[in-house]
């Protein structure tokens, strides 16, 4: 006899059947109606071949088929490769030679222009949610199916890519849950990350966090486990985020410090029309938190609300700053959860004491060993001792506070979306006229950061800044492309003929309390 493990959707769909437990926009899903389109879906998904152990692609935006969905692979015992909705076809083929993922379905309104990512690939079932193509089949096809009762064990195994600093996407099996029923401290990490941002049972959760990072899952099967409702929004919107605030009543939000910039840009008159006073929990992260927006959230939304995580996709969360601390410790991401150490290094790798800046390294419960299908990683990123070395420099305090305040590695954070220069480069250098380029992350006062590009044009050849930006379009996604491109003389290097970037950086930077 199978038994409902208490917090999955199948538990839901018999204690409160008829709650209501997903929203977005005009849509809504009681946890029965959830329940039983994943159980349509899964049937139908297996009529078509999927298996138990599939790597399963969901390239979408937020939105409540991804819900549908994931609870969908976590009865068939399918992994979940929650894809960035807005790579191109070779990227999208990259990721799918390297995952072995065999299922893929997308919300794409043109599916074809996909198709070449798929030459050469094993791809056996290819699905298209809204638009009707060929080679693909229709979601609504998939919930046609009769429902076959299922049961789930939880959420389905998640596979996020992050990009490296080579350029190329790894990807992270995000298993800490998983490994939390056998490991004691696993479970107490998972526990005190929770207990940071305690949702408690009758909230009403939003979700604006993009489904391809770990945070938007994780904040929706957060929720699911509590059985409290959800309240989606495919595309953020300042004004819609507050009016779903208003109607819904919603208790508990986290967003990136672009979407606090956007709703803080508003005029007064906007910002007086809608009551906020239901949010209990705010979360931010992702990014660099100016003090000045912090201040501004806690007038606005109320003080003691904010929260802010610091972490990293291949170490789980690292650190949290309580409500209120941020007037206490300016500029400070926060203490280490439970069970996780922090380390700050020279470059030698020498452990160096209290306020002394060096580069961050970490060792958590949720630190990976090694890349999905990768080698295990080596002493260079992770030391025998089980510390990451994440590519932040910082210090800690006496208190043990974390502050940021450089970047080790070469990496940009736009919209608390990581961008490395590496990849952008690489699609740069495609035009027969570039002969090199650096890519930087200039500051930015709504995104935080901005790629601007300075390209050394090959002996003889001539080109424009917009002719370089418009060839870019066909090898690298919309969010990666330079908002800005410089043409120049030369790159500077030093005697070994390595780029100075920080010389390129630091006009930019310059009088400003943290270079990232």
């Amino acid at each position: 006899m199978t038994t409902v493990t208490a917090g999955t959707i199948e538990h839901w769909a018999r204690e409160k059947p008829d709650a209501v437990a997903i929203i977005e926009g005009d849509r809504s899903l009681t946890y029965a109606a959830w329940n039983e389109a994943a159980d349509r879906v899964a049937a139908g998904l297996e009529r078509h071949g999927v298996r138990r152990g599939d790597i399963v692609v969901l390239r979408t935006q937020i939105r409540l088929d991804w819900a549908i969905l994931s609870s969908a692979l976590a009865k068939l015992g399918c992994s979940l490769l929650a894809l960035n909705w807005r790579l191109t076809a070779a990227e999208t083929q990259y990721v799918l030679g390297n995952s072995g993922a065999t299922v893929f379905i997308c919300d794409d309104p043109d599916p074809t222009l996909l198709k070449p990512a798929f030459e050469g690939m094993n791809i056996k079932l290819a699905v298209s949610i809204d638009t009707p193509a060929e080679g693909f089949v229709s979601f609504q096809s998939l919930i046609d199916e009769p429902p076959v009762p299922r049961f789930s064990a939880g959420d389905p195994p998640l596979v996020i890519y992050t990009s490296g600093t080579t350029g190329l996407p790894k990807g992270v099996v995000m298993n800490t849950r998983e490994v939390a029923k056998t490991d004691r401290r696993a479970a107490e990490y998972l526990q005190d990350v929770a207990s940071k941002r305690p949702q408690r049972s009758g909230d009403v959760v939003m979700l604006t966090l993009p489904m391809h990072h770990g945070a938007g899952p994780a904040a929706l099967w957060g929720a699911l486990r509590l059985g409290n409702c959800i309240v989606l929004l495919r595309r953020f919107d300042p004004a819609t985020t507050l009016s779903l605030v208003d109607t819904h009543k919603v208790t508990v939000w986290t967003g990136v410090p672009t979407m606090y910039k956007r709703i803080a840009a508003l005029p007064q008159q906007e910002l007086n029309k809608y009551d906020v006073s239901s949010l209990r929990v705010l979360g931010v992260g992702a990014a660099p938190v100016p003090p000045a927006l912090k201040d501004w959230i806690d007038s606005y939304f109320g003080a003691g609300k904010l929260g802010e995580g610091y972490g990293a996709t291949e170490t789980g969360m690292i650190t949290h700053l309580a409500p209120g601390m941020h007037r206490l410790k300016p500029g400070s991401s926060g203490l280490a959860h439970k069970h996780v150490d922090i380390r700050i290094r020279d470059e030698n790798g020498v452990d160096l004491p209290a306020d002394s800046v060096g580069e961050i390294w970490v060792r958590t419960p949720a630190t990976i060993a090694q890349y999905l299908n990768g080698k295990p990683l080596d002493s260079d990123t992770l030391d025998g001792e089980g510390f990451f070395r994440v590519g932040d420099v910082g210090r800690l305090d006496e208190e043990g506070y974390l502050f940021i305040t450089d970047r080790a590695k070469d990496m940009i954070i736009s919209g608390g979306v990581n961008l490395y220069p590496a990849e952008i480069e690489a699609g740069l250098l495609r035009h027969p006229a570039v002969l090199d380029v650096a890519v930087i992350g200039i500051p930015d006062d709504e995104f935080g950061e901005q790629v601007k590009a300075f390209v050394e044009l090959r002996p003889g050849a001539s080109a424009a800044p917009e002719e370089i930006v418009e060839h870019a379009k066909l090898h690298l996604a919309s969010y990666k492309r330079p908002k800005s491109v410089e043409i120049v003389a030369e790159l500077p290097r030093n005697t070994m003929g390595k780029l100075l970037k920080r010389e390129l950086r630091e006009p930019y930077w310059r009088g400003r309390e943290r270079r990232v």
